[in-house]
């Protein structure tokens, strides 16, 4: 029965690394699945063989210990790679990535087993050695746990999210794994720790043959490795080596029996002229290989290309183009050339039955309602590649039909998630028909080509839209020159109406004012008290209409240019004075006093005595208006570094926070101010900040509402004040 055991072991061995040699060979070492698959096979191997002298009675316990510190840690590392294996195939990134973060971890766990922490010792047991755990075997437990866990979600990931050849080969997988894998960990691991009865792990790797059958099936079938190559590859290494067996034989043959006339029995292996033959066959092996690697490669490789070098530079040039057109051109004639195809074609859905194609002599653009067709039966099959020899069941006759109608031998979709976006179209093989080696290339850059389409059609989407938006833009731009020119002979019209309104009102306005002084003044005859009180709300009327028009004539002249200040030497101090007299008897009206004293350093400026007198005014009434009854207004006019400064400060409304901003903007009022003055136009402030700009000044204005306003300006000194 141990027979019977050790060659199922032998099998085991042989069939993975031999597995393992055929994914390596001709550049497959430099695919990082099949470099796991490699690992995962030697790691095998090793617990094999580790096992068998962990059980073998015959030799030292110590001998057995070290056997078993190489079995706990051989038999962990082949489940952590094996689950790097699962996820790798299954192409579940975030479980790659989970994976990759814990991988310290658990190799770390494996380092460990191979120590007295895990196995702290070994006794005899019938016809086996026991283990005895250590004190972290219950670590060795969780971390084989965890890369269970995980084996199996990257299988039912895989499953789920896999479609076609992929999903065939992890289903295939799944059978091997869902068998062998429980009853070696239950025979290996669970069993003796749980029994205490270590006999069964004598033959609890026997199961792995499960896996290596099913590896093997899905390497036959389902072309999990492409061992064509590599069956080919070591006929040749069989032949050479028989040719030279062949060789060597003959020639010892010829030599000892007939040359030199001696047994030969006796002189093939231990004779100089044996020795100095195998020497001369050494150096004539490498001729003899080269020699059936021209006759394989005749026989079985034609038309051969390399699927590597292929890959390589497909992969290197459309990573680099973005031009639909150029694109699909470029694959689809690199790929036919590749594949020996008398043509190929592309056909990409662009939104809604809008296509892209690159007809040919072969092949024009197939209809439509064949396409949709065609999308059907391909989305009901998982997105698998299209061959028309292969199509012999009934349910395919029609989409064959089809096929065959527009010279398609092989239909390869464009898949999006589980819709088709496209096809690539390939006319019948030039040599014979297309191999598993050809589809599994057309496989492997289906992904790539299906994300360089995806980009070369959103960047084509983005250039349309540029398009579209630039023709809106130039539209909607000479519609908004169109509105502008509109309105700015509107707002020509406006400023012209503005200056002769303010012009025709001023000189009537101008007289009213007289005439009312002359009556206030007892010029025309005696008044009475009341109606002096009458005449003087109606010259104060006057005087305010007078000041808007002049603010409205300012503001006119800003928008034609014709701003200009004329500046003269004036008493800054004098001229604030006089405004502030002026306006007393208006703030007595409503029981308000003005605190003002001028002051003697003030130097004479060079200014516009009128516009500055406006601002003064504007500050100084605004102050009347927005205060309350019988309140204080503080005017002050003084000296400070390199300045004269003038501020108007009152405790009235105030401006709200959120509208400061704007306060000195054309027409802007604030929402307190409108509702205390109705009527105010508020082109006041906007005036004020441009005259004082004008003066290279600077405005002054500090608020808080409901607490009152400081209004004023700041004016540079003149250089020989300075000092």
């Amino acid at each position: 029965m141990i027979d019977v055991y050790l060659v199922v072991e032998i099998i085991i061995v042989v069939g993975l690394l031999s597995l393992a040699a055929v994914s390596l060979i001709k550049g497959g070492y430099k695919i990082s699945i099949n470099r796991l698959f490699a690992a995962f096979s030697l790691l095998v191997s090793i617990w094999i063989i580790s096992n068998n002298i962990s059980n073998d009675v015959s030799l030292p316990s110590q001998v057995a210990l070290y056997a078993d510190y190489v079995v706990f840690a051989s038999s962990f590392g082949v489940a952590v790679l094996l689950m790097q294996f699962i996820a790798k195939l299954a192409g579940v990134r975030k479980l790659e990535v989970f994976i990759n973060r814990i991988l310290l971890f658990l190799w770390a766990i494996c380092i460990v087993s191979a120590s007295p922490l895990v196995v702290a010792g070994v006794e005899r047991q019938g016809d086996v050695y026991a283990v005895l755990f250590g004190p972290l075997i219950w670590l060795y437990a969780l971390g084989l746990f965890v890369t269970i866990i995980l084996i199996v979600t990257g299988l039912i990931y895989g499953l789920r999210n896999t479609r076609g050849v992929q999903r065939r080969q992890l289903e295939t997988l799944t059978i091997g794994i869902g068998i062998a894998l429980p009853l070696i960990v239950l025979l290996s691991f669970v069993w003796p720790s749980v029994t205490g009865e270590f006999e069964v792990t004598e033959f609890g790797i026997l199961p792995m043959i499960v896996i290596v059958v099913c590896l093997y099936y899905s390497v036959v079938r389902y072309r999990l490795f492409d061992i064509r190559l590599a069956a080919v590859r070591t006929a040749t290494y069989v032949f050479s080596l028989l040719t030279l067996a062949l060789i060597y034989y003959g020639a010892a043959y010829f030599f000892s029996s007939i040359v030199l006339r001696t047994e030969v029995s006796n002189t093939i292996s231990f004779s100089p002229v044996n020795i100095i033959l195998t020497l001369l066959l050494a150096f004539i092996f490498q001729p003899v290989k080269r020699f059936f690697d021209k006759v394989t490669n005749f026989l079985f490789y034609r038309d051969v290309y390399s699927e590597g070098e292929f890959l390589a530079r497909f992969s290197r040039k459309i990573s680099t183009m973005t031009d639909l057109n150029h694109l699909l051109s470029f694959a689809s004639s690199e790929i036919a050339t590749t594949l020996k195809a008398s043509y190929g074609s592309f056909l990409i859905y662009r939104g809604g039955d809008k296509l892209t194609s690159t007809p040919t002599d072969r092949l024009k653009r197939l209809p439509i309602g064949d396409a949709r067709e065609l999308d059907a039966y391909v989305e009901g099959h998982d997105g698998s590649i299209v061959i028309t020899d292969s199509m012999v069941d009934p349910e395919m006759k029609r989409i064959k039909r089809l096929l065959l109608s527009h010279k398609i031998a092989l239909a390869l979709p464009i898949m999006q998630k589980s819709s088709v976006m496209g096809y690539l179209f390939l006319g019948e093989h030039l040599g014979s028909r297309y191999t598993l080696r050809d589809i599994k290339t057309l496989e492997t850059i289906r992904d790539e080509l299906t994300i360089s389409i995806q980009n070369a059609l959103s960047i084509q989407a983005v250039k349309e839209l540029n398009e579209t938006l630039q023709q809106r833009i130039d539209a909607a731009t000479k519609e908004l020159r169109a509105s502008n020119a509109q309105l700015q002979r509107l707002d020509e019209v406006k400023d012209d109406f503005i200056s002769m309104a303010s012009h025709q009102l001023r000189t009537p306005l101008t007289s009213i004012k007289g005439y009312l002084s002359m009556l206030i003044e007892g010029d025309i005859g005696k008044v009475t008290p009341q109606q002096k009180h009458v005449l003087t709300e109606a010259f104060t009327g006057s005087e305010r209409m007078v000041r808007l028009i002049s603010d409205f004539l300012n503001v006119s002249r800003l928008q034609t240019g014709k701003f200009v200040i004329e500046k003269q030497p004036v008493d800054l101090a004098r001229l604030v004075q006089e405004q502030v007299e002026a306006l007393t008897q208006t703030a007595a009206a409503r029981g308000m006093e003005f605190v003002y004293k001028s002051p003697k350093d003030i130097p004479r400026f060079e200014i516009d005595e009128n516009k500055i007198q406006q601002v003064v005014m504007n500050f100084s009434d605004n102050a009347i208006y927005y205060s309350k009854d019988n309140d204080k207004i503080t005017v002050t006019l003084k000296k400070v570094p390199g300045w004269v400064e003038f501020v108007v400060k009152d405790n009235g409304i105030g401006v709200p926070e959120a509208e400061r901003a704007s306060l000195f903007n054309k027409f802007f009022r604030a929402s307190n101010a409108k509702r205390a003055r109705p009527d105010g136009t508020g082109v006041g402030l906007f005036l004020a900040k441009k005259v004082i700009d004008a003066h290279d000044g600077e405005i002054i204005f500090e608020s808080k509402e409901g607490k009152g306003s400081s209004f004023g300006f700041r004016l540079p000194l003149p250089k020989d004040a300075k000092n």
